[in-house]
């Protein structure tokens, strides 16, 4: 449960080696796969339990489920997550009994190995919940540096061979100084990395400006809000021109054709009057049953008007977003709108904003960092526009006020690392900010408040390997790893 500590918005990073390096000393101590499963089931459980347990007021408070239910519900979440670090350490146990291996190559190379995978597993699987991966407690820490490199499952390995090595060195054995310098060695590598400029800057820096509306979510969809939502969205927009403006997730919980006569025509009349560019967050639909979580994008340009820019949601959210086969009675005990939805095209172009090119993602897309890296790897081999800014349109009002909201921003963050890109982030509630290529958050507007946040946007071009390998770098070093524990085991017998 102290794991939670090492993520924002605590950021104690430390913590999670630490913990994972207590772990790691358990496994060793012991070869019978059931003691070390039940292990890493307690701490992969107590990790997601705490950390995720804010999907009950999205459950309970807004979406109606009796209290006792939606308590289970994240219990049950919470313990399918430590079925992963369960077969981690289970695994490793086994490993060590079959292939009679040291303590050194268990710690070193098994584990790592096997931790980051099932890291990347829990990413993918079941459409992915790769919420507190590991490696985004290091975004802040000396580690950040491979993140360009390696991405954010790379770092899980890292941070795992550093707590194998804190693991050596509390055992009562001679090999102490080695794994130690190791330890020293990679922190210093990513604190060296973090300097290395992946990315240049392109085109003229755009000014954006992102709203933050601070919708209570139970008043969201509520046929007696909608009116003053619609006018205060309006009234924001219409404020003041730049060359970006941004609304959060759904921010016109309408369909055009449900929407007042003139409303978009007074936002596109605004646009090409001002010379802005409008990214707009609404749902769309291409015919009966069919609904996607969409942005629409209006430029200056008079085509615009009849042929906006358009990006639709590509990953959805199980049970918010689409309904998983044979859990329609668990969505029906929730009363939240727009419930079954279509999906976008896996690789969409980005929105022309004068000189740079803007690609969107919205809400817990940008947890899933190598379809991003997709996205601009795909437009860079086919020739087409690549992104050079990257925009977060989300809403996680469903969350309250919860350590959710600065957790979603630390994911950001990542992004931007892994990328060499900035990100924009316009929310309902928190957390709006700018966050340079580098991954820093350079502003931001305060949570639960109305209010705008402009700032001077530079775009940035290039690759990093991570955006051109994506998560095989990973996956090579986790597959060499356990290839060499099983040689040095052959070797040994």
């Amino acid at each position: 449960m102290l794991n939670v500590l090492a993520f924002a918005p605590f950021n104690i990073w430390p913590i999670q080696i630490l913990t994972l390096a207590w772990l790691f000393r358990q496994i060793s101590r012991t070869t019978s796969f059931r003691r070390n499963a039940l292990t890493g089931w307690l701490y992969g459980f107590g990790w997601a339990a705490c950390g995720v347990h804010w999907l009950y007021i999205s459950m309970h408070d807004y979406g109606g489920m009796a209290g006792w239910m939606a308590a289970l519900a994240v219990g049950l979440l919470a313990a399918y997550l430590g079925i992963y670090a369960a077969l981690t350490a289970g695994l490793a146990g086994w490993a060590r009994q079959r292939w009679q291996i040291s303590s050194a190559v268990l710690l070193l190379l098994v584990l790592p190995a096997l931790w980051a995978l099932s890291e990347w597993v829990r990413g993918w699987l079941f459409t992915g919940f790769p919420w507190l991966t590991s490696g985004y407690a290091h975004n802040v820490g000396p580690l950040a540096g491979f993140a360009p490199i390696t991405g954010v499952y790379g770092l899980a390995w890292i941070a795992a061979v550093i707590a194998g090595c804190l693991a050596m060195v509390s055992l009562r054995s001679g090999r102490r100084i080695l794994p130690a310098v190791l330890a020293v060695l990679l922190a210093c590598a990513g604190a060296a990395l973090h300097l290395v400029q992946w990315t240049t800057p392109v085109g003229q820096p755009i000014t954006a400006r992102l709203l933050q509306g601070n919708i209570p979510q139970e008043m969201k969809f509520s046929n007696e809000a909608l009116l003053s939502t619609l006018n205060m969205y309006d009234e924001m927009i219409r404020s003041a021109p730049a060359d970006l403006i941004a609304t959060p997730e759904t921010a016109v919980p309408l369909l055009p054709q449900q929407l007042p006569p003139d409303y978009l025509a007074r936002l596109i009349r605004f646009v090409q009057t001002s010379g802005s560019h409008l990214a707009l967050g609404i749902p769309l639909s291409d015919g009966p049953n069919q609904y996607a979580n969409s942005v629409i994008g209006f430029s200056p340009d008079p085509a615009s008007a009849k042929s906006p820019y358009r990006y639709d949601k590509h990953h959805l959210v199980p049970f918010g977003e689409f309904i998983p086969f044979g859990f329609r009675w668990f969505v029906d005990m929730m009363s939240i709108p727009l419930g079954d939805m279509t999906r976008g095209n896996p690789l969409q172009l980005p929105f022309a904003v004068k000189q740079q090119w803007v690609m969107p993602n919205i809400c817990y897309e940008d947890l899933f960092g190598e379809e991003i890296a997709t996205q601009l790897a795909g437009a860079y081999y086919a020739g087409l526009p690549q992104a050079s800014i990257l925009l977060n349109l989300s809403n996680i009002a469903w969350f309250g006020n919860s350590i959710a909201l600065p957790q979603h921003l630390q994911i950001s963050q990542m992004r931007s690392l892994e990328t060499g890109r900035p990100m924009l982030r316009s929310t309902n509630t928190g957390a709006t900010a700018v966050i340079g290529p580098n991954g820093q958050v350079i502003s931001e507007l305060q949570p639960y408040t109305r209010n705008m946040l402009s700032a001077s946007v530079q775009g940035y071009q290039g690759q990093t390997p991570y955006i051109l390998f994506g998560n095989k770098l990973m996956l090579a070093l986790a597959i060499v790893s356990l290839a060499a524990a099983w040689l040095l085991s052959r070797r040994k017998r």
